[in-house]
């Protein structure tokens, strides 16, 4: 039985990596106006910020704009996740809403870098 197994998953993995298309799904075309709408609607600012750059809340939400995570990876965790973020499911939170949250945060102004940052850069070094 765990032979079968193991042929079953390696049959999977080769189907998937000959067509590359049904491994990774691209991204909905989201509208970044009404993710930003859609994500203060369902509260994911309360952990995530205003911008999903993080909080040091006690929930610890983590910075989400600018995710690499493909959209299909963003939504099987949004769906399902670990830690302490609640599962938001199809009927709570649709498919279409939640790509317009992925086009939001993906609309977020990437940070400077810290070279850039003149008081990161004003102390002196010794």
């Amino acid at each position: 039985m765990k032979l079968a197994r193991l042929y079953a998953a390696l049959a999977s993995l080769a189907v998937l990596a000959a067509c590359p298309a049904l491994a990774q799904a691209p991204a909905p075309a989201g509208s970044a106006e009404n993710g930003k709408t859609a994500f203060i609607q369902h509260g994911c600012w309360q952990c995530h910020g205003f911008e999903g750059q993080g909080s040091t809340a006690t929930s610890g939400g983590r910075v989400i704009a600018n995710t690499q995570l493909p959209f299909d990876a963003f939504k099987a965790y949004v769906r399902d996740p670990s830690g302490a973020m609640p599962p938001f499911h199809v009927e709570i939170l649709p498919d279409a809403a939640l790509g317009d949250i992925y086009a939001y945060l993906q609309s977020r102004p990437k940070p400077k870098p810290a070279k850039d940052i003149p008081l990161l850069n004003s102390a002196k070094r010794e």
